[in-house]
């Protein structure tokens, strides 16, 4: 039998919230009425995650970390503020733009007025929640703080957020002029030059190599075309494929950690955004172990998360963070070090803040350096190849003028 969930007015200054069973929404206002409320809003309750997944649909709009920084934030200061979980989601329902998000938080305050916690309701939603969000927030609601612990993940968030978007935005600009010029190339062998051949086989007389090289290429790409599209597609499904499993995706972050440059940043980001989120859960009160874990499913990075694991390993087994940490390949000296002057002092969360911290300062110097190496090499790349193509087209003609005179 289908369920709803309404608000209603017991008197003109008392609004209540509740959720009730009925054959259809009819029967529901009826029953709603014979209670002797004044009903004002009612809609069916989607108890069931899977019906909701299902209700956004493959093209539904999705949400992004920016709109769960947003809502974090707003929930935290709606609950400063006094209000309820059920009344300050309530509001926040009515406020989301975002349409998914605003489908999940239904779903989430409807879940609340039944009587559950509000982490085991944000649990339901793995895809919109993290392991991370949800353990912070139960150890906020153990701790009776848990506007703090929303104040302080809504700062995590933003803190990851900035970061992304300086990356995103170094790589902007070399990505559009790569676009940009790709298309350029296509365009010249695909449609210029064949004009220019016909010209060419017109004036009867031997080609220069260079025009030759770039007919060739120019043919093969005008005839298997198809045939590049082909492998091109094949190759980013294998690769795709291999991602997915334990073993491809190891060695593909692992040769993306050794990459010249890129590598490096990389190593960087993966250590800033643990350490972090380590550093988060333990200044919450949430036990090693426990963050140990949740940390292990918020790292992207295969090779980064397998030596995670290991440093959880040794730590359930007896022996202490630093030391954990010690073992691994990839964790620099100065982690290790910081680390354990942490834990002599009894405030490891504020040494792994500071580490999160240096290597953030130092990602963005990195992203700088490399932004100012990349973007004259694409420029160099660019025009090295749009050159010889001009240069193929205008030896011919150069030829035909010397000959004439």
């Amino acid at each position: 039998m289908p369920k709803f969930i309404y608000k209603a007015k017991k008197s003109p200054s008392d609004v209540v919230e509740g959720t009730i069973v009925a054959d259809n929404k009819g029967s529901a206002i009826q029953k709603i009425s014979n209670m002797g409320y004044y009903l004002l809003s009612i809609d069916e309750y989607i108890k069931s995650r899977k019906a909701l997944e299902k209700k956004s649909g493959f093209f539904r709009e999705r949400a992004s970390l920016k709109d769960i920084t947003n809502f974090t934030r707003q929930l935290s200061d709606l609950l400063e503020g006094g209000l309820t979980i059920v009344k300050a989601l309530d509001i926040l329902h009515d406020q989301t733009e975002n349409r998914r998000l605003k489908d999940v938080v239904a779903d989430v305050r409807d879940f609340c007025i039944d009587g559950n916690s509000l982490s085991t309701a944000l649990a339901r939603h793995p895809k919109i929640f993290s392991n991370l969000f949800v353990s912070m927030v139960r150890s906020g609601e153990t701790g009776g703080a848990l506007e703090n612990i929303l104040k302080r993940l809504s700062d995590f968030n933003e803190k990851q957020l900035e970061i992304q978007t300086k990356i995103r935005s170094a790589l902007a600009y070399p990505i559009l002029m790569s676009a940009v010029g790709g298309i350029t190339i296509v365009v010249l062998l695909t449609f210029v030059i064949p004009k220019m051949i016909t010209m060419f086989g017109d004036l009867g007389q031997n080609l220069p190599i260079p025009t030759l090289v770039l007919i060739g290429i120019s043919n093969t790409i005008k005839r298997y075309w198809w045939l590049i599209l082909f492998f091109i597609i094949l190759a980013s499904f294998i690769f795709m494929r291999l991602y997915k499993t334990r073993d491809g995706r190891l060695a593909i972050d692992n040769f993306k950690m050794n990459m010249p440059l890129f590598g490096n940043l990389i190593k960087k980001v993966e250590i800033a955004r643990f350490t972090r989120t380590l550093a988060t859960l333990l200044n919450n009160g949430v036990p090693i172990l426990q963050s140990l874990d949740v940390v292990l499913d918020t790292v992207n990075n295969a090779v980064v998360k397998k030596e995670v694991n290991k440093v959880s390993t040794h730590v359930r087994g007896g022996a202490n963070l630093a030391f954990g940490f010690s073992k691994s390949s990839i964790i620099p000296p100065f982690v290790v070090n910081m680390i354990a002057v942490g834990e002599e002092s009894g405030r490891v969360e504020k040494s792994l803040f500071k580490i999160a911290e240096s290597y953030e300062r130092e990602t963005d110097a990195a992203v700088k350096v490399m932004m100012s190496l990349l973007e004259p090499v694409l420029i160099l790349v660019l025009g090295l190849v749009v050159g010889f193509i001009v240069i193929s087209m205008l030896l011919p003609i150069f030829e035909i003028n010397f000959l004439v005179g």
